[in-house]
């Protein structure tokens, strides 16, 4: 049975039933509220208020289904075999959802350089990324390759595109072969675009863009082939590409300037036959044209068409309206158009005005000297019921800044400043550049001083151009001494300012006499490992010279040598091949026969011995060193182990013996290690060797052997140890201070292997 029937045979029982019920009802004289019909159709009810929030619903459900697909998208039929990938098929570039995590990070930190204006780090930062575990995506090296093009870097941006996409095997996708074709015909060299072309045609998985014509059509015009451009757009619609506005408009142009009105006229009239609705910049290019040649009834006669037309225009579009009617002198028609825009502004539906509309106008009231003006303009709303104020964005609010502090309306720009504040709105690197080089030029130096701390705070990117060029401002001012704290919160934060930037606020601290100044941010350039430039170090020891401290500042430069302080893991330097062991015997004098302790060397060392440099024990009871005798530091001082345990280089710890128990003393209790290269107690230190500080191997009391040991280097902090010693003392090394810290905090240098000297025992 069909469903209809079962339905109307459900109505039909259900009219019987009432109708029965109504007939007892009656007889019975008892009244019966009838019941409610269920019905088979669900009634809709309007869930929202307005046609913005349900638009805004409609956003909100379908960026929910970009993040999270609907379950059946997902399944995969656990029975149904895997596709083979086709080997042949070719690579796609990243989609949007690559875009996520680490890669997103280094996007967003990518864009931060752009924004900043440093070029360089942001181009550096992410060409290193390709060599880690997080590569870009085609977004982030589309960014750096469009910011490059931007600034007329156009070398540039084609080096990085051969970087990224032929080196580096990351897929490019239309985006970047149109910034780089566009990159090309600015440069002049449209034939190598047109190449381009030809090779997303030939090779690229998808077509071309019509920003890809547009790219084409302006760059032919512009080296005077009109006409390869007029077959490039019919190339276009014959692949299948809708008729592009712009591609019309570059073209329409090209033959205006040629002085060939009635094509133009014709490619115009083509256009408005393929499309029902075109941008309506073409007519605005027309105006331009008729109003140069003293056509103004025709220049208004085609604005007037195209308002008659009543097309919604996007902001760009009327923004070129506006800009055309204020360049010829049109101030009526364009302030009656700017109403219009505000009245037509009802966001979510849409979007009529953007900051670039509140700019145009405002540089115009700027331009004829009506500041106030310039203000109510800028915080107009339309009149038109339904319309709605537009929520000025960072990059209004730093125009009208900009212009203000332009024409020295410090004030104003100081209101507008806070006002931007206090709308949530983070202030971009532009305001706070716009202020500090206004302040400057004013001769209010303390207030760019205090612009510049809530630079540095807001955590924004101080390049090294501005930086410089500020601090040499402030340090020319007699100011070096207030841009100390600056410059700290600079070198306190990532990435670390330049060297020269140091270089300029150090010799200004030198000029004014701050010689403590100077030190503190020498000791800062140390401790973040910032190099310290060949022509600084010598300003600074002759400055200090002059006011006898030059061993306090060549004491500070000593330890920034390469090598000093480089970081070594806790293990020890690299070990030799072979498998690692510990060596177990004291050395001996130079020219003297091994010396056994006990028995044969094997049964102490377990192999031969280790290669590495030797290791000191600063603060605590003297130790027995491992490898040679520590007469030759090969112009690096030696590691010092402070306050902590030793690490034997190149073996195990000294507490596991190799192949036995530890060893025993020998020939009875422990004795004092006395000889005449010992000295008979060490001042300040205990006199037995005990606990982790005895080395493996190494018994307190040797049987029969007299003690020949070498003198240890005399280190700065370390006592003197006094005796006869065999072999010459090595000499002093200054300029190392006496460090504090545990031996796994310390970054000692990597030594080189010291030479064999004479009667050392063989591996």
């Amino acid at each position: 049975m069909s469903l209809h029937r079962l339905l109307l045979r459900s109505l039909r029982r259900s009219s019987s039933f009432s109708a029965a019920a109504a007939a007892s009802a009656s007889k019975n004289g008892t009244l019966i509220q009838p019941r409610p019909q269920l019905s088979l159709v669900p009634i809709r009810t309007f869930a929202f208020s307005s046609a913005e929030e349900a638009a805004a619903e409609r956003r909100r459900r379908k960026r929910r289904l970009r993040i999270e697909p609907p379950l059946h998208a997902l399944r995969r039929d656990p029975n149904a075999p895997r596709p083979k990938p086709d080997p042949n098929a070719p690579r796609l570039p990243d989609s949007t959802s690559a875009l996520v995590g680490p890669r997103l990070n280094l996007h967003n930190r990518v864009q931060s350089f752009i924004r900043a204006g440093d070029l360089d780090l942001a181009s550096a930062t992410a060409r290193q990324s390709v060599f880690s575990n997080t590569r870009p995506t085609v977004f982030t090296c589309n960014a750096i390759i469009a910011a490059m093009y931007r600034n007329k870097r156009f070398d540039d941006a084609i080096s990085l595109f051969h970087f990224f996409f032929n080196q580096s095997n990351i897929v490019p996708n239309v985006v970047s072969y149109n910034v780089l074709i566009n990159t090309h015909c600015d440069a002049g060299r449209v034939d190598v675009g047109l190449d381009i072309y030809r090779h997303i045609l030939a090779n690229a998985p998808f077509s071309p863009s019509p920003v890809t014509y547009r790219h084409l059509t302006k760059g032919l015009i512009d080296s005077g082939r009109i006409g390869e451009a007029v077959d490039l757009l019919r190339e276009m619609l014959n692949k299948g590409h809708g008729a592009d506005s712009l591609v019309y408009n570059n073209l329409i142009s090209g033959f205006l300037n040629l002085e060939n009105e009635a094509k133009a006229i014709e490619l115009f009239d083509e256009l408005k036959e393929r499309c029902l609705v075109y941008d309506g910049v073409v007519n605005g290019t027309f105006m331009d044209w008729y109003f140069t040649k003293g056509r103004g009834k025709d220049a208004m006669d085609s604005y007037k068409s195209l308002l008659d037309r009543q097309f919604r225009m996007t902001p760009a579009t009327c923004n070129a309206l506006l800009e055309v009617l204020l360049k010829h002198d049109k101030k009526v028609e364009a302030w009656a158009f700017f109403d219009q825009m505000l009245d037509n502004h009802t966001p979510p539906n849409f979007q009529a005005v953007n900051s670039d509309t509140f700019s145009v106008m405002v540089n115009e009231c700027v331009k004829l000297g009506k500041f106030s003006e310039a203000i109510e303009v800028f915080k107009k709303v339309g009149t038109k019921p339904g319309s709605k104020p537009f929520a000025m964005d960072v990059a209004g609010y730093n125009n009208i800044i900009a212009r203000f502090c332009e024409n020295g309306l410090l004030t104003e720009a100081e209101q507008l400043f806070g006002e931007l504040s206090s709308k949530s709105l983070t202030p971009d690197v532009n305001i706070y550049r716009t202020f500090i080089d206004a302040y400057l030029r004013m001769e209010r130096v303390d207030d760019a001083l205090q612009m510049f701390h809530r630079f540095v705070d807001s955590g924004l990117r101080v390049i090294v151009s501005f930086a410089n060029r500020v601090f040499d401002e402030f340090v020319n001012k007699g100011k070096a001494g207030e841009s100390v704290a600056v410059l700290i919160k600079m070198g306190e934060k990532d990435p670390k300012p330049d060297p020269m930037t140091y270089e300029i606020v150090i010799k200004g601290l030198c000029k004014e006499r701050l010689f403590d100044a100077c030190r503190d941010l020498m000791g800062q350039m140390m401790r973040f490992n910032i190099g310290v430039t060949p022509s600084l170090r010598e300003f600074v020891v002759e400055a200090f010279g002059k006011e006898g401290r030059s061993e306090e500042i060549e004491g500070m430069l000593e330890a920034s040598r390469p090598g000093f302080g480089a970081y070594r893991s806790p293990l020890g330097p690299p070990r030799t091949a072979g498998p690692p062991q510990h060596m177990s015997r004291p050395p001996q004098h130079i020219g003297a026969p091994p010396q056994h302790m006990g028995g044969p060397p094997s049964q102490h060392m377990g192999g031969p011995p280790s290669r590495g440099p030797p290791s000191q024990h600063m603060g605590g009871p003297p130790q027995h060193m491992d490898g040679p005798p520590p007469q030759q530091h090969m112009g690096r001082p030696p590691s010092q182990h402070m306050g902590g345990r030793p690490q034997p280089m190149g073996g195990p710890p000294p507490q596991q013996h190799m192949g036995g128990p530890p060893p025993q003393h020998m020939g009875g209790p422990p004795q004092h290690m006395s000889g005449p290269g010992y000295p008979s107690q060490m001042a300040g230190h205990p006199p037995h060797m005990a606990g982790p500080h005895k080395m493996a191997g190494h018994p307190s009391h040797m049987a029969g052997h007299p003690q020949h040991m070498a003198e240890p280097p005399q280190m700065a902090g370390h006592p003197q140890m006094t005796g006869h010693a065999h072999v010459a003392e090595p000499p002093q090394m200054p300029g190392y201070p006496q460090m504090e810290e545990p031996f796994w905090m310390e970054q000692p240098p990597q030594m080189e292997e010291p030479p064999r000297m004479a009667g050392q025992a063989s591996a």
